[in-house]
């Protein structure tokens, strides 16, 4: 997804994102909200 901003918590708010099963798209979510304490970690796809 494209991040689309955060909080002091870490909290991510995404917006165009994908599940993926076995690098398939398995389903499009769109905007999501994922709380910090569920991050262990973050990178770019690719640029």
């Amino acid at each position: 997804g494209i991040l689309k901003g955060y909080d002091q918590h870490l909290n991510l708010v995404l917006a165009e994102t994908e599940e993926l099963s076995d690098d398939e798209v398995f389903r499009k979510l769109g905007y999501i909200v994922i709380r910090g304490a569920n991050v262990v970690y973050l990178a770019p796809r690719s640029l």
